[in-house]
Parts: C-alpha cells; sequence; structure tokens
C-alpha cells in the first residue's frame, strides 16, 4: 500500500488580467463576471481591444513535490507568492492550467471565511452538510456533532443561518468541521487570523492532535513560531515558484535570511548631534556567522558593526547602543561598551571599525530602531562626540524557544522572554 498522501507534478496556474471572456474557476466568478459585463455593455468609449487584453501572471509555475502520509507540512512565503492558490487546487475549489495533482484520502479544508459554507443554511445543517461532502455517513456526524458545536462554542446559534454568524463565529465551526470529522488530510490556510487568541491557541492544539493521530496536514501561516512548533517539514514559495523543501527548522531560517531588509544604513539620512570631532559613517547588522541580516529568530545572535571616523586623537573612547521597541516608543536594551571592559585606547585620526554583538537575543517579536553614541570615556562624565537616532535597525520574529505556539507579538507591552520553569504541586496544607 502506497504511503503518499498527496503527489504534486508540474503544477501551474495562469491568471488573465483585464480580460472580458475567460474561464471561471467557481460559479461565484462566473455570475460576478456576468453583473460587470451588464455594465461594461452599457459603458461608452470601451474599445474592444481593452476587453480583450491578453495579459496574464502565472499564480503558480512548474511546482513539484510529494506529501507523505501523516506528514505535517508547513508552506511559507510573502503574500502573492502563490500558497493560497496551491491550496485550492489541492482543495478542488480551482483547477489548475498545467500539470497535475493526486489526493489520496479524504481531504478537510479551511482556506477563507466563506469556503464550504451555503450562507443561508443554518450551522448544523453545514455540519451535515459538510459531512456528507467529505464523504460521511450520517451516523458518524451524529457521533461528532455535540464535540464539534463545543469547540466551536455556537450552541445558541447552530440552529441560526451562518449568514448571521460573526466572522469569528463562522471561522470557528468551519475549522471544528474541517478538523472534526476526520479527513485523512486537513488544509489549513492563515485564516485562523481571524479569531481571538484563545482560539488560536486551540485551534493550534487541535491540529497537533490530528498530526499525532497519524493524519496529514498541511499549513499555512506568517506565524513562524506556529510553523515550527507544530510542522515536521516545510517548503517555502516565491513569485509562484516552490524555492525549498526540507526540515522545518532549515526553511524558516532561510526565509528568514532571505526576506531580510538592507543590513547597511546610510547614515547621512539621520538626525544627529554631538561635537561633531567624530562620525558615525555607516552601520551594519549581521547574523552570527557575519553575513547581512536584520531579521532575526528569538535565540539568535545579532551583530552590529559601526564604522567611526575620528578627525583627531583621543586617549579613550566608549560607545553605547540603544535598542527601542517601536510601538512602545520606549528603550528597551542599552549596551555600552566600557560596561562590558571595553575602551577603545589612543584613538588616532583616521577610520575604525567596532563590533557589538547581542547573543542569544530574546527580544519579543516586533521591530527594534537603534541608536549609536560615541564618546570621549572619563571617569565621572564623557564628552558626546556624535550620536545617530532611530536608525533602522534589526526585527525579531517568534521561534520555537518558546513552546508558545500562539502569537508573542500580542504582549504589547512585554519586551522580552526569559525561561521559567511551571508545575503543579500539591495543594493539601501541612498543619503540623
Amino acid at each position: 500500500m502506497s504511503n503518499l498522501a498527496i503527489r504534486v507534478e508540474g503544477l501551474s496556474k495562469r491568471y488573465k488580467i483585464g480580460t472580458a471572456k475567460q474561464r471561471h474557476d467557481t460559479l461565484r466568478d462566473a455570475i460576478t463576471d456576468g453583473v460587470k459585463a451588464l455594465f461594461r455593455s452599457n459603458s461608452r468609449g470601451n474599445s474592444s481591444a481593452a476587453h480583450h487584453s491578453t495579459e496574464a501572471i502565472w499564480a503558480l509555475k512548474d511546482v513539484s513535490f510529494d506529501v507523505k502520509k501523516g506528514e505535517v507540512l508547513g508552506i511559507i512565503g510573502r503574500n502573492g507568492a502563490g500558497k493560497s492558490t496551491l491550496l485550492k487546487i489541492l482543495s478542488r475549489i480551482t483547477e489548475p492550467t498545467e500539470g497535475r495533482a493526486e489526493i489520496h484520502g479524504r481531504v478537510g479544508s479551511l482556506l477563507e471565511v466563506g469556503t464550504g459554507f451555503h450562507s443561508e443554511l443554518t450551522g448544523r445543517e453545514n455540519v451535515y452538510l459538510n459531512g456528507a461532502i467529505l464523504g460521511m455517513k450520517k451516523a458518524e456526524i451524529d457521533r461528532k456533532f455535540d464535540e464539534i458545536v463545543a469547540f466551536a462554542e455556537v450552541e445558541r446559534f447552530i440552529d441560526t443561518p451562518v449568514k448571521r454568524y460573526s466572522s469569528g463565529m463562522y471561522v470557528r465551526l468551519a475549522f471544528a468541521v474541517a478538523a472534526h470529522l476526520e479527513p485523512e488530510i486537513l488544509i489549513i490556510d492563515e485564516v485562523l487570523a481571524v479569531g481571538d487568541l484563545s482560539f488560536q491557541n486551540k485551534c493550534i492544539g487541535k491540529m497537533g492532535d490530528v498530526a499525532r493521530e497519524g493524519r496529514t496536514v498541511l499549513f499555512v501561516s506568517h506565524n513562524m513560531g506556529a510553523v515550527s512548533n507544530l510542522c515536521t517539514t516545510g517548503m517555502s514559495f516565491d513569485q509562484g515558484r516552490l524555492l525549498k523543501r526540507g526540515e522545518i527548522a532549515a526553511i524558516v531560517n532561510g526565509y528568514i535570511k532571505q526576506n531580510a531588509i538592507a543590513s547597511e544604513v546610510e547614515t547621512k539620512k539621520w538626525s544627529r548631534h554631538g561635537t561633531g570631532e567624530a562620525r558615525v559613517t555607516a552601520v551594519r547588522v549581521l547574523d552570527s556567522t557575519r553575513n547581512p541580516c536584520t531579521t532575526f529568530s528569538m535565540g539568535d545572535t545579532i551583530v552590529i558593526e559601526i564604522d567611526v571616523e575620528f578627525y583627531r586623537s583621543f586617549p579613550l573612547i566608549n560607545l553605547s547602543l540603544e535598542v527601542t521597541r517601536r510601538e512602545l516608543g520606549a528603550n528597551v536594551l542599552h549596551l555600552e561598551s566600557q560596561d562590558c571592559g571595553f575602551v577603545a585606547e589612543r584613538v588616532s585620526e583616521g577610520k575604525r571599525r567596532f563590533r557589538a554583538e547581542i547573543p542569544n537575543c530574546l527580544l519579543y517579536p516586533s521591530i527594534y530602531p537603534i541608536t549609536i553614541a560615541v564618546w570621549t570615556s572619563a571617569a565621572w562624565r564623557g564628552t558626546l562626540l556624535d550620536c545617530i537616532m532611530d536608525v533602522p535597525g534589526f526585527s525579531m520574529v517568534q521561534s520555537d524557544v518558546s513552546k508558545r505556539t500562539t502569537p508573542l507579538s500580542m504582549h504589547k507591552s512585554a519586551v522580552f522572554y526569559i525561561q521559567s520553569h511551571w508545575q503543579e504541586v500539591s495543594s493539601e496544607v501541612d498543619t503540623d
């Protein structure tokens, strides 16, 4: 018996832009285009050439991969990379332009709010409808029904048409149906972000349960912590193409490095003050291997190189670095060279380069501008030679350093993570 759950060979999907006539993927698309055609036919000054533009984009291009049964696969990439198009093809919502996809097993999917539910039917009716689409018998759905409703927390509204549900209620019920009706393959897109924090946590936990039961999971998310904790393997996409396939840690790290912004800052653009007897001429942000990088996973080492030009000699020089959490507008780290036992001695006129390392950086996910200052070192108080402020520094993303699967960035007032040890202890009180 084959151990293969999904096989994709040469899969491509092309969308035409601005065309009046094209093949529609769904009934909704056909109806929408029909309505637009009525307006186009009544509008003035439209040329026929404008209606028959042949410009096209490839949402997917020549994608091939296999997924084994029981594999938990994370799919990552920037917006527009082709992730959602791939999942729609695998869920049989959209047909490919080229190539083929083999699905071995029953598929449950949650791709976007509205997928798979009929808005005029009640929550109860949609549960049974989706179960029937998955090929389940009524007795099987009956057995799971109470568990689905309890998980979705929609008991009071289960006999209400889902068109009256809030987006959160809709997603809760849709996920509960997709996860509980025992599909062999579970496909989940970023739609979980619609739910609140506690519901996201429940969903991640349920996907973990599904994976431990030996079923196949495909998971798309921009939350690198959730992907790292839940998935064992991964794929990264860019501009419709599959870039890498492999162990999830390597895929996530490669994606983070690939999407780093420029690591060398043009300091002439930033405000500065000081005596002007020295000037910071360049700032570079690097990873632990000295490669340019400005996006780091929690726990990474961050290296900052600073080039300074001195216009006269100094006996001692001290440097400082302040890190600010952007949304708080507050300094969260102050690093000073002399606090670590380093001062530059007998600095002559000319250019010098300094390097600061922040090992095992555990700042919470956010964007962190930096301020850099160069001082003369003195016993009581030094003289500020140059200071550049609010330089674009680096950003942090969630990693598996924490076992938490929900976004750490939700802690808006927190600054950094530190490992703590938790356990349950006896509540009995010794009265002796």
